[in-house]
């Protein structure tokens, strides 16, 4: 079967796909889950037996509620320095004074990445730390199953009002007596998404017909994606909600009674980073304030202390023991003291002591060894303690002794908590090992084929043969199959966790089986026929004149070198700079060789020029390099070699040679316009200046203005062209220039000037250093991936999720629509390598005059520039699985490179499908 690179190259990628699918499921996989919830309201434990024969406690029940009524206040995106800094002194000043002297208790919590919206809210309501693929669903929230609060206090005939973000009525649908949800998504507004819950308030707070109130503000969230944290909207925000929680907090006091207080609480989902996004880990993103404000506790007084550091997760087990309810199961969070602290000792104790048994069950649940756990021994003395302590107090002991030692329990309680917490987070996620395995086999094999096809695929017909019955009919493939096929009924009879590809039906797996076995088979009989090939003798002999430049040399250390890096967590959270140092070299390599065709080579030795083995041999110009502006060399006969020296001439030569110059001036002003990473992304940038007001307005103006002009000369220039072999080339630039329009349309206005150097950098390299170089389609391939790449971190994105704009899926949308939002938001953060891409396809199409095979070669040397990286990275990172910085780093990195896979699936499907003149030229 004859198949030309194009097509082999997508049909590579497309299973490639499916070993990076299988790998992600794999490597991000569930929780750990204790019983299913509508098994988790079982009987309380009692206190611990007092020891002795005799003596029982007759403590059994969950304890009373604290508190009648509970509002929660979750202001999205608040960071904690919001309001225990300046901005909260100046613009929560009733907020402040609450603080420093009222009634309440102030903590920072910390927050598990990934810092975004719908698994916050699961970690506040189960007390879980959510699986880190959350951030895929967080777009389409599914409702929550697991145990919770919400669904413990509904069961237990508390009644639930929510106002706010439409993510809580997706998790909890049908348990809120009364709801009002607004969209999340639609970053633009500032005002009307939290008008939309605050004009329910003063009907609501006069009411006595709930139990908990939840309010979810989103407008300062809006603020910070769009305007970002120093916006000067952020303060008016910011002294709205101080408002906003003096009425609640007024009418609350007023309405308490005499048996129990009511408790205000105030927090944030997570905080903002120095852009105003999130979902990364910076402090910024992962420290939020948490206020627990009741007339039932002290009065504060003396200066404030630095607030104490919790875990986010300890909300909902605080939460539940003051509202009288049982702890969520799957919970890992630990009881935040304080709020108890005004209650009695053996109260105290058995709040702790259910919190510590909640711990110690979900530990037994998901640990075999549970027993040699430091925190379930600690836990053990300290039952075994308490019940000492209960002795004491039931024989009616009430010398400093019982309050001693009850205070030595207690200790002895919030260790083994911490323990126990510390222990379950660390087993948050099990590994589908298996699933993994078998996605990184497919891609290994993948990219191993891909490999070894590189002489054929890259050759001038850029077509070969490939050997489909010999593999398929072997015996050593149904052999293989057979293996395999042992090897998963062992794995899936054995599997104590749940496996993902074992789940899946018979014939699925069997076709996966069948599908790697044939990959293994055709690398074997690729080796088989080079070796073959190798040891018969040539039947024209040559001398191959051809050798390594100094841009081969790069572009293979390049290669290599950006692969290695990816082992290393600070390489990935700068990794700009790794493409950056690239394309920097790359432009003085290519000044050293346009330096090198113009001074050092005759005119009368065109032998030695390094262009002499490119594919592009000289035939001359065609007619369709009009329309990108490129002057016609003459006309040249086929084979006659042509020096570089005649090429240039004039001006032409001078601005060649400036070119690498002004490229490298371009990238180095594109460096300060957005400043990415984690080092530096806190230092102001050039992009901050260019957001002011008219300033912005202005560059909107000037840039959509400049763009719209140029693409439309490109597309009148195109008209006139009437030949038949130049519609298709036409067709390509009119597609480029509506993608560069949408870049613009999406792009915040101080990106703007990307764009533009992007569009002058693609114009200079193709008139002043590809052509008059006669480079090859392999090594402009790799010139436009890397380009690409750079442009990726040039438009402000890095490897956290936390710089992905999300306000570019509401472009031009009157309300949040989930396909159109998801394409918008992934060609805005992926418009560099794409426009880079989609410029490739339009450049090598009009070189098919000179060489038929300039669009496969591209196809498969793009698809191969993707497959090394994403195939070391996946390797790497199942072996750093267990490494400190696995959840903060190199996941969201593996999440980047396999939605790379997916967009670069769709761009070589789009080469292959625009490859039509070499199949017609083979046909002929």
């Amino acid at each position: 079967m004859r198949l030309r690179s194009g097509v082999f190259a997508s049909s590579c990628l497309l299973v490639e796909a499916l070993g990076v699918a299988l790998f992600l499921r794999g490597f991000f996989p569930l929780p750990v889950r204790s019983l299913p919830r509508r098994e988790a309201r079982g009987d309380p434990p009692a206190e611990p037996a007092p020891p002795g024969p005799g003596m029982v406690s007759n403590w059994t029940e969950i304890p009373s509620p604290l508190f009648k009524k509970v509002v929660i206040v979750l202001i999205d995106a608040l960071r904690d320095d919001f309001v225990f800094g300046s901005k909260g002194k100046q613009f929560m000043p009733y907020t402040t004074q609450v603080v420093e002297k009222g009634t309440s208790y102030s903590f920072i919590a910390e927050v598990k990445p990934p810092t975004v919206t719908m698994p916050r809210i699961k970690a506040l309501m189960t007390g879980s730390v959510p699986g880190f693929i959350d951030v895929i669903v967080n777009l389409n929230s599914p409702a929550l199953l697991d145990d919770n609060l919400i669904w413990q206090a509904k069961t237990a005939g508390k009644r639930i009002i929510f106002y706010g973000d439409d993510t809580w009525v997706k998790l909890f649908p049908k348990h809120f007596v009364e709801y009002d949800g607004t969209t999340s998504f639609f970053v633009s507004d500032f005002t009307e998404v939290d008008d939309n819950v605050t004009r329910h308030l003063d009907r609501v707070l006069k009411r006595e017909d709930w139990d908990l109130l939840i309010l979810h503000y989103l407008g300062l969230d809006h603020i910070g994606h769009v305007t970002g944290p120093n916006s000067p909207l952020v303060g008016p925000k910011l002294r709205e909600m101080d408002n906003i929680l003096k009425k609640i907090h007024i009418s609350l006091l007023s309405k308490e009674e005499a048996s129990l207080p009511n408790l205000l609480v105030v927090c944030g989902d997570h905080g903002m980073s120095e852009t105003g996004s999130h979902g990364g880990s910076s402090e910024g993103e992962v420290h939020t304030p948490l206020l627990f404000i009741s007339s039932a506790f002290e009065k504060r007084s003396g200066p404030l202390a630095q607030p104490e550091l919790v875990q986010q997760t300890d909300l909902a087990s605080t939460l539940a023991v003051g509202l009288g309810l049982p702890i969520s199961r799957n919970s890992v969070g630990n009881l935040i003291l304080p709020v108890v602290g005004g209650k009695t000792m053996r109260e105290q104790l058995r709040f702790v002591h259910l919190n510590g048994f909640q711990l110690s069950k979900l530990l037994q649940e998901n640990t075999p060894a549970y027993e040699k756990d430091p925190g379930y021994e600690h836990f053990k003395i300290a039952e075994k303690s308490h019940g000492n302590w209960i002795k004491l107090y039931l024989e009616g002991n009430n010398s400093e002794i019982l309050l001693n030692l009850g205070k030595k329990v207690l200790k002895q309680y919030l260790e083994a908590l911490k323990t126990l917490s510390s222990s379950l987070s660390k087993q948050v996620a099990q590994y589908d090992m298996y699933s993994m395995m078998v996605g990184t086999v497919i891609i290994m094999e993948v990219l191993l084929l891909l490999l070894l096809s590189i002489p054929k695929a890259l050759s001038s017909q850029a077509e070969f043969e490939v050997p489909l019955s010999p593999p398929l009919f072997s015996l050593l493939f149904y052999l293989m199959c057979l293996m395999l096929c042992a090897v998963h009924i062992i794995v899936c009879t054995s599997a104590e966790s749940l496996c993902y590809f074992c789940s899946m039906s018979w014939l699925t797996a069997v076709g996966v089986m069948m599908l790697i076995s044939a990959l293994m088979c055709g690398i074997l009989s690729a080796i088989a026929k080079i070796f073959e090939n190798s040891r018969l003798p040539l039947k024209n002999p040559v001398v191959s004149s051809s050798s390594w430049s100094e841009i081969d040399v790069l572009i293979l250390a390049g290669t290599i070198g950006h692969v290695l890096s990816l082992g290393a967590s600070s390489f990935i959270e700068e990794e700009h700079q790794t493409w950056y140092f690239l394309i920097n070299t790359l432009c003085l390599a290519l000044c050293q060789e346009l330096c090198r065709n113009n001074f050092l080579l005759k005119e009368s030795d065109p032998q030695h020029s390094t262009t002499g083995k490119q594919n592009f041999d000289s035939i001359g110009e065609a007619s369709e390099y009009k329309n990108i502006d490129i002057p016609a060399a003459g006309n040249l006969k086929l084979g006659k070699a042509t020096s570089s020296a005649e090429f240039i001439k004039g001006s032409d030569k001078w601005i060649s040679l400036a070119s690498p110059w002004i490229i490298l001036i371009c990238c180095r002003l594109l460096r300060s316009l957005n400043q990415t990473g984690v080092q530096w992304a806190h230092r102001p940038d050039f992009g901050h200046w260019l957001t002011r007001g008219i300033t912005e307005a202005r560059f909107v103006y000037v840039f959509v203005l400049g763009i719209v002009f140029t693409g439309t000369k490109d597309l009148l220039k195109s008209q006139v062209i009437s030949a038949d072999s130049s519609v298709k080339s036409t067709g390509l630039w009119e597609v480029y220039n509506g993608l560069v329009l949408l870049a613009a349309l999406l792009f915040r206005p101080h990106n703007l000037p990307v764009l533009v150097f992007c569009l002058l950098i693609q114009t200079m390299m193709t008139r002043y250093i590809w052509r008059p170089l006669k480079f090859d389609a392999a090594r402009i391939t790799v010139m436009h991936y890397w380009f690409g790449q750079a442009f990726f971190y040039f438009q402000g994105n890095s490897n956290g999720i936390a710089t992905v704009d999300v306000s570019a899926g509401f472009v031009g949308l009157e309300s949040y629509v989930e396909i159109p939002a998801i394409f918008l938001t992934a060609f805005a953060t992926y418009s560099g390598p794409l426009l880079w891409a989609i410029h490739l396809l339009c450049y090598l199409s009009s070189e098919v005059s000179r060489n038929s095979a300039a669009v496969g070669h591209g196809c498969f040397c793009y698809a191969l520039m993707r497959s090394i990286p994403v195939a070391v990275y996946i390797v790497l990172v199942t072996g750093l699985r267990y490494h400190l910085f696995i959840w903060s780093v190199f996941s969201p990195k593996l999440l980047y490179e396999g939605v790379h896979v997916f967009i670069t699936v769709a761009i070589c499907l789009f080469f292959t499908a625009m490859d039509q003149n070499h199949s017609h030229k083979v046909e002929d």
